[in-house]
């Protein structure tokens, strides 16, 4: 899987962006300034750069502008306070794919995220997944259990998602929980329960089956 590379000097925004990220599925890499995000880029190739506008060396115009004249086609989402027309123009004339004003709402984020991922140079698309007659495909984030188009929430999705990508094996809730929420959310939340039943609510519909099984004590398993 490729990685995303976030560029962003606030510890509190860096870890909120790269653990709900890592929930909808994403790898990244974190860089805390300019200097150190180039270094990265020169090395390996990212899909998409989600680059804040005030770093403390070079803001995120001037590191963008220098990924351009080196051609390091990555395509940017860039992140800023400044919401003024005259700074987001200046963003996107300085290569900038588009442009995200803080504080924004995540779902807005991973939204933005999915489109430029899709059109991001040389970027691997993911293998559509497929249990049963349960279809999910992470390109286009759409979901059809026998040919029945299914409406998901991003955290419902990404739930989904990691249970295909695990089918015929059993996950324990601990497990689901650190995946999908982050290692910092309560072990004792009954937050993997209800998602479930969300799922199974939304799935297993029209007389279908149930396609995700609890395994009593042991925690849960996709498949027929």
């Amino acid at each position: 899987m490729a990685k995303i590379l976030l560029v962003e000097d606030d510890p509190r925004i860096a870890s909120f962006v790269f653990r709900g990220l890592k929930a909808e599925g994403h790898a990244l890499d974190i860089a805390g300034d300019g200097q150190t995000a180039m270094r990265m880029l020169r090395k390996a190739e990212y899909p998409l750069v989600i680059l804040d506008r005030m770093l403390p060396d070079h803001d995120g115009v001037t590191v963008c502008r220098q990924m351009r004249s080196e051609n390091i086609t990555s395509s940017v989402l860039m992140l800023t306070a400044k919401d003024a027309l005259g700074d987001k123009i200046e963003g996107l004339n300085a290569g900038a794919d588009d442009y995200l004003t803080k504080p924004f709402a995540f779902d807005e984020l991973v939204a933005r995220v999915e489109a430029l991922l899709r059109r991001a140079p040389g970027m691997r698309l993911d293998p559509v997944l497929k249990v049963a007659d349960l279809v999910l495909d992470p390109t286009t984030r759409q979901v059809t259990r026998a040919g029945r188009n299914i409406e998901l929430t991003p955290k419902e999705f990404s739930l989904l998602r990691y249970l295909m990508e695990n089918s015929g094996t059993v996950l324990s809730r601990a497990q689901i929980l650190n995946n999908n929420w982050g290692y910092g959310f309560d072990p004792g939340s009954k937050v993997v329960d209800v998602y479930i039943r969300y799922l199974r609510g939304k799935i297993d519909v029209d007389g279908t089956p149930s396609i995700i099984l609890t395994v009593r004590g042991a925690g849960y398993r996709l498949g027929l």
